[in-house]
């Protein structure tokens, strides 16, 4: 950990002398004024964002108070939202009203569009360094998002995410469409903890909620083209935006991707993972009222990757990640990932007296596919045959309709009461092909999984303010869900099954869940918060959805739920040009639900931990002396142990007499009590430093480095600490752009992990007899790799 921690002050040090040479003489002699809101930090200005359904901008008397002290405007002016390395007042929805995320009594940071098109962010995998205590584990198409040092692990497909994903309000409850890639988008929230009450299902451990471009009150329009010389590809943005009548706006964007990958294939001689991308939104706003509002969007994803993400690495020593691999196609074709993806919403905002109504409803479909092989070059460098693939083919479709009325702001007492409903199909077919020659065993294996899921919630957040200052705010929901399973497993060819496959499940899972909260929050003064918060959160239970030998027996998996103590400061000061907030929090779960490797049985073990906490502390630091100069740092430390889990898969560092993986009666008996989880990082950070020069009256160069890093941790089920633990780095991501005041064209130089860690998501153990030489596989996460940008503005 020392060696991140000088890593991040010595390259955050280095970008502000080159950075903030000029500006910070310029800083001394405005000293004494009032900074005005810094420049914009990409390329264009922000795109302007719809306001988080149920939010209207303004329906008469229904713009709240927070809106009123800090708009949130159609313009694309540069103030109108921020992010990372800039200062000035961040407007956030994280309670369904407009506030500044100063006056927000919740753990959050905010990740502007301007931060996610000035580092060429496609998906929340890429901006995890901003964002420290959160983390992407990275496998071959399944990713998931941990909070806290909390998710749902990607092995079993069918998990409900305990990291929960909102795209303009909608519910992105699947990991394809939680990950899906990101373009012109307005800002991504991350709120920390359990946000049942407000936000709903399955948000556990916390939420994630992503705010697309909506259209603008004047006509504007942005083109912009990247090419990676490392990737060796092109990735093309665009969006044209305006109004159609005094009434009508209309907005479409679409995003252009082919780049190959990092990761060479000795088999066939290409940079692998190719990626190619095809993006597409059409967004409207009709207004035939001051009352009334009604706004649409509808985004098709079309996303294509061929190779994988996948290295050898001998078991037996640290990891050695490498750039190099062997696949070969095998009889599922070639290694690939593709996802065909639909989501629409239509949201409408009605004003009844001073109170809003909204109605959202949501459509959600994906068919998507991963096909995995696993790198046949041994440690040594011989070629192994193929052993061991899998394909999962994917398919789901979901309807979501939301009702909520709001209260004026202001008052004594305002509050939100609403109901939801959704209902959705899921299909997951497994293919498990093995050669194992010292078996003399070929076959492929297939298991089918369905699913039928309905759930209906209601809920309300009331504010009571009992005299000025101070806030009770209490929250509940009520979620009732009914889900339907069948699973069915068979040998499509083959001498005989390597595991039990001719198995069958069905079952059908009824289950209502309650989750509140409760916070206070008072002003010391009118730049000084203290709040403290109490809070549930639930998720809910599922099947087993790809494990051959699934039976009734083992097909359903308890309920997830978590509790939460926090309690935080938030401050701004210097007239607002210095903001600094701290929050520490104390967060068990129960009944976790798990998903581990067992090497031993070559297959996953899925169930619930008894019970795990994370205990930790998180705060962020923005200090802007100029409007050409600012720095913001944000670190968390977090320690996260299982507090009671029997029957615990064996460790990699357990010796046999005290947990014999291949003994039922050994697991049984073994328990992880006092262990650390895998996947958390004690310590996660980032400093990110901006600056601007003016060169004459008509241009400037603008400068940007944000280093993240994070101490080491284990990133493999059996929390081995050789081939299973990522030691701790930094990565430096720097922006230097050129191009007029007015920024109608720039030209951009932009590296992304500049100080060349090569680092693994996540790792496991490829043992004998599955192959003939047992050795780990890695998945590589991005080297360094340098862009040059142009684009134009009209």
């Amino acid at each position: 950990m020392t060696h991140t921690v000088r890593a991040l002050l010595a390259a955050s040090t280095a970008a502000a002398l080159v950075l903030g040479t000029q500006a910070a003489a310029e800083a001394g002699a405005q000293a004494a004024s009032t900074a005005s809101p810094p420049p914009t930090l990409a390329p264009t200005p922000a795109p302007s964002a719809d306001p988080l359904p149920g939010t209207p901008q303004s329906t008469g008397s229904q713009a709240t108070a927070a809106t009123q002290a800090a708009p949130a405007t159609d313009s694309a002016s540069p103030a109108s939202v921020e992010g990372i390395g800039t200062s000035g007042d961040i407007v956030v929805t994280a309670q369904r009203r407009e506030q500044r995320l100063q006056d927000v009594p919740i753990s959050m940071e905010v990740v502007t569009g301007e931060t996610i098109d000035a580092f060429q962010a496609t998906d929340f995998k890429a901006v995890q360094n901003y964002v420290p205590n959160v983390f992407v584990q990275q496998t071959n198409g399944n990713d998931t998002i941990y909070i806290r040092g909390f998710g749902s692990p990607p092995q079993n497909f069918s998990f409900d995410q305990a990291v929960s994903v909102y795209v303009d309000g909608i519910y992105a409850g699947r990991v394809r469409q939680a990950l899906n890639p990101f373009f012109d988008v307005a800002r991504v929230e991350v709120l920390r903890g359990p946000q049942g009450a407000l936000y709903g299902k399955n948000t556990p451990a916390g939420a994630v909620s992503v705010v697309s471009a909506g259209p603008t009150k004047e006509f504007e329009g942005s083109v912009t083209g990247v090419y990676n010389f490392d990737l060796r590809g092109i990735d093309l943005t665009g969006y044209v935006s305006g109004p159609l009548s005094d009434t009508f706006g209309l907005r479409v964007a679409a995003r252009i991707q082919d780049q190959d990958g990092y990761l060479f294939n000795r088999f066939n001689s290409k940079d692998e993972p190719n990626n190619q991308l095809q993006l597409f939104r059409i967004s409207a706003r009709w207004e035939p009222a001051d009352n009334v509002d009604i706004s649409g969007k509808l985004e098709l994803t079309n996303q294509d990757r061929s190779g994988g993400l996948g290295v050898s690495s001998p078991v037996t020593t640290r990891q050695q990640v490498k750039r190099t691999r062997y696949i070969d196609n095998g009889p599922l074709g070639e290694e690939q990932s593709s996802n065909r993806s639909v989501l629409g919403s239509v949201t409408a905002n009605i004003g009844i007296g001073d109170h809003t109504l909204t109605s959202i409803t949501g459509y959600s479909w994906f068919n998507g596919s991963v096909t995995n092989y696993f790198d046949q070059e041994t440690p040594s460098g011989a070629i192994t045959p193929s052993s061991v693939y899998n394909m999962y083919p994917e398919r789901f479709r979901q309807f979501s309709q939301e009702f909520r009325l709001l209260s004026p702001s202001g008052g004594t007492l305002e509050y939100v009461l609403g109901a939801y409903y959704d209902t959705s199909r899921y299909n997951l077919t497994q293919l498990g092909g093995f050669n194992i020659a010292a078996l003399n065993y070929f076959g492929l294996m297939e298991t089918n999984f369905r699913q039928k899921a309905r759930s209906i919630s209601v809920f309300g957040q009331a504010t009571l303010r009992p005299f000025d200052g101070f806030r009770v705010i209490g929250s509940l929901r009520y979620t009732n869900t009914h889900k339907d399973g069948t699973f069915g497993g068979r040998l499509r060819y083959g001498p005989y099954a390597l595991r039990p496959v001719n198995t069958t499940a069905d079952q059908s899972i009824r289950e209502g869940l309650t989750d509140p909260s409760v916070t206070l929050q008072y002003d010391i003064t009118r730049d000084l918060m203290i709040y403290a918060v109490y809070g549930r959160g639930s998720k809910s239970g599922g099947f087993v959805s790809n494990t051959y030998g699934t039976t009734d027996a083992t097909f359903v998996y308890l309920p997830e739920r978590s509790r939460n103590w926090e309690a935080g400061v938030k401050a701004t000061l210097a007239d607002g040009r210095v903001s600094a907030n701290v929050s520490v929090y104390d967060t068990k779960f129960t009944d976790l639900q798990s998903s581990v490797y067992n090497p031993v049985i070559s297959t996953y073990q899925v169930g619930n931990a008894a019970a795990a906490t994370s205990r930790g502390i998180e705060g962020s630091l923005r200090v802007a002396p100029s409007r050409y100069f600012d720095i913001t740092a944000s670190g968390a430390y977090q320690d996260v142990k299982y507090d009671d889990y029997p029957g615990a898969a064996c460790l990699a560092t357990q010796p046999i007499a005290e947990c014999n993986p291949a003994s039922p009666a050994s697991i049984q008996a073994n328990n992880l009590a006092g262990v650390r989880l895998p996947y958390t990082s004690k310590f996660t950070g980032n400093v990110a430093v901006h600056g601007r020069i003016d060169v004459g009256d008509a241009y400037k160069i603008d400068g940007n480095a944000i280093v993240g890093g994070r101490s080491g941790f284990y990133n493999s089920d059996n929390q081995s600490p050789l081939y299973g633990y990522q030691s701790g780095f930094a990565k430096l991501d720097l922006r230097l752009q050129f191009g007029p005041q007015d920024e109608r064209w720039h030209v951009a130089f932009v590296g992304r992990n500049l100080t060349d860690k090569l680092t693994t998501g996540s790792a496991f153990l490829l043992p004998a007899p599955i192959t003939a030489v047992p050795r780990a596989i890695l998945f590589v996460e991005p080297p360094r790799n340098i862009a040059i940008e142009a684009g134009v503005k009209f």
